[in-house]
């Protein structure tokens, strides 16, 4: 039975497949709000290893948490894999994922990077971090998120929507590190900083700093690869803040999955989970992204590597879903739309 990548729309609340068989044991059912042509090759590849066939399921993460709930008990998914560490919480607090008790995960997926309660791991890390023009900026005026609210970038700094949760996810592990209050004034600070209202996506964020619409900006660093790969002359550059700091470092998130809560062969899913952070697979996931991967004894992609090296945030992921209603509300209040 081969994977297959998109059935009937499901109207109701557009879902871009759906299955009516049931899984067997050398099948695999899995939602993915990561993109087809960075699964397919993954998926292509384990069946190939182990003969463990994967049909899917891709769209959004919020559709994707939607149709597992109203399927409950019924659904046909084993494995649920999305971006963004806040939507692995939502996934785990809804009561959608099943606890997996493996010490393969626990070796090779950091502690920060997973649920406390082995809900679900990361499996490719992105760095949010400070992207800078070239040819106005020097990175020797760079240091902090926070000091992006100085007076020296008044009217210099772009920044994406706050409504997309890659934002709210930095502003949630923010608050976490300095409290709600210094959290607000630094998001404040960079409101007040802006040079042009915040843009869609972290593409067009980095495309009006190269137009000379702003210097500086935030944004993840998978974004900066695609663009530098379409353009190897790009006027731009990664700086990694908060290297200075105790107990602090540049915001990172991950890409990541669990087995569901009704999954019928949760077994073979906890094995093709573990084989994900294996050596052998977390370059074929992080790389089709420009990710880094969680495997610590795993060396990134050369092109990712060339970005130069930086100390990560070591606060638990778990926050970003935990105070992401308080960081919205936060941004809200201080004008961040």
């Amino acid at each position: 039975m081969k994977a297959v990548s998109s059935v009937v729309l499901l109207a109701a609340i557009g879902i871009t497949c759906i299955f009516t068989a049931p899984a067997f044991a050398d099948e695999l059912v899995v939602y993915s709000a990561r993109k087809e042509h960075l699964i397919q090759p993954l998926f292509e590849a384990y069946t190939k290893q182990t003969g463990v066939e994967i049909k899917y399921i891709t769209d959004k993460a919020g559709p994707l948490l939607q149709r597992l709930k109203a399927e409950g008990k019924n659904t046909p998914a084993d494995l649920l894999i999305t971006v963004d560490a806040g939507n692995l919480w939502h996934a785990a607090s809804e009561g959608l994922l099943q606890p997996v008790d493996s010490e393969i995960l626990q070796e090779n997926v950091p502690a920060n990077l997973r649920d406390d309660q082995n809900r679900w791991f990361g499996l490719s890390l992105r760095a949010r971090t400070i992207v800078y023009s070239t040819e106005r900026v020097q990175p020797e005026q760079l240091s902090t998120y926070a000091a992006l609210g100085h007076d020296v970038w008044k009217g210099r700094l772009v920044l994406r929507t706050s409504q997309k949760v890659y934002n709210q996810s930095l502003v949630a592990m923010m608050i976490a590190e300095y409290g709600e209050e210094k959290t607000e004034r630094i998001v404040r600070s960079w409101v007040d900083n802006l040079a042009t209202a915040p843009f869609s996506n972290d593409t067009r964020t980095m495309e009006a700093i190269v137009a000379g619409q702003g210097d500086v900006g935030i944004v993840n660093t998978y974004y900066y690869g695609r663009l530098l790969r379409e353009n190897p002359d790009l006027k731009l550059a990664l700086f990694w803040p908060n290297q200075e700091q105790a107990d602090s470092g540049v915001h990172v998130n991950v890409s990541g999955a669990g087995v569901t809560r009704y999954a019928t062969n949760s077994e073979a899913a906890i094995r093709f989970l573990e084989w994900l952070s294996s050596e052998k697979a977390q370059n074929l996931f992080a790389d089709a992204n420009l990710e880094y991967p969680v495997n610590p004894r795993v060396a990134p992609n050369p092109e990712v590597a060339a970005w130069g090296t930086f100390t990560p945030s070591p606060f638990n992921l778990i926050q970003a879903g935990e105070r992401q209603g308080q960081a919205i509300r936060l941004m809200d209040r201080a004008g961040y739309r």
